[in-house]
């Protein structure tokens, strides 16, 4: 039992020399945790100025309390001599191994914060990418749910969301409205001009800036080719194409404007 017995000389040299230790690494424990809760409220609140989603600020609070936590533990742990160059060696070789198995769905998740930081689109806007477009209905930190006009549901990852061209058309309040119109050739072009700018004049729908237009816009095989421009409010614009085509179509034949479908002459020649 002698041989366990500390003597006091022991003790105290134990204490002044791991007491001063002790008592830093309290200390920048303690300071350090408060400093990390004043930084979390700070990126938060700048979080919350820029409008960024609420989903990704308390993801973002979360993820930059817990590193910073880990950095004070770390640092409070090494002034109590604790060897910790191995132990962040093994966390960095496990962040390697992890990061490499989940190489897509970091991928995800990076597409998400993007999407929810930057806000290419939004939950209701109408988008299209590629073959795919829809209503977007929710934004998850790694997938984007899409409802389709066929009222299907399309689950996107975010990565790929983030790193191809998407069509955002309720990003503006306006969106114009092009009618492709084919009349014959014996009709007079002003005369369908006139028809076609007074059924979309007098649509309280159409936005008189810019004006709409009627331009001629091909020779055709069959038809003279009439582009018919106009603008509308986003939210009216597919309701606004499809009366306003369908008038068009009626006026022109009110006014014996002929609409020409494909044809094609055959000349026979019957020799002697």
């Amino acid at each position: 039992m002698d041989s366990f017995t500390i003597s006091s000389e022991e003790l105290m040299g134990f204490v002044m020399e791991f007491g001063p230790k002790l008592l830093a690494a309290i200390a920048t424990l303690v300071i350090g945790l408060w400093i990390v809760k004043i930084l979390v409220k700070g990126a938060v609140r700048v979080l919350n100025r820029s409008n960024v989603d609420d989903a990704l600020v308390a993801f973002l609070k979360s993820l930059i309390s817990i590193l910073l936590k880990v950095l004070v533990y770390i640092t409070a742990l090494g002034m109590l001599g604790v060897q910790m160059t191995s132990f962040i060696a093994i966390l960095g070789a496990a962040g390697l191994a992890v990061g490499l198995a989940l190489q897509g769905s970091l991928s995800n998740f990076a597409g998400g914060v993007l999407i929810l930081f930057f806000k290419p689109f939004e939950v209701g806007n109408f988008i299209e990418r590629g073959s795919e477009s829809g209503t977007v209905e929710k934004i998850d930190i790694l997938h984007t749910t899409i409802r389709t006009p066929n009222n299907q549901v399309i689950i996107v990852p975010n990565g790929q969301l983030a790193n191809s061209p998407v069509t955002n058309y309720s990003r503006k309040e306006t969106r114009r409205a092009v009618f492709s119109v084919g009349v014959s050739y014996d009709s007079d072009v002003k005369q369908a001009r006139e028809v076609i700018l007074n059924v979309l004049n007098s649509d309280e729908r159409t936005l008189p800036d810019p004006e709409p237009v009627v331009v001629l816009t091909n020779l055709g095989d069959s038809s003279l080719d009439l582009s018919v421009r106009s603008w509308t409010k986003t939210e009216d614009y597919w309701s606004y194409f499809w009366e306003n085509l369908e008038k068009i179509k009626e006026e022109l034949d009110n006014n014996d404007i002929e609409m020409p479908f494909p044809q094609r002459d055959v000349h026979l020649h019957k020799e002697e």
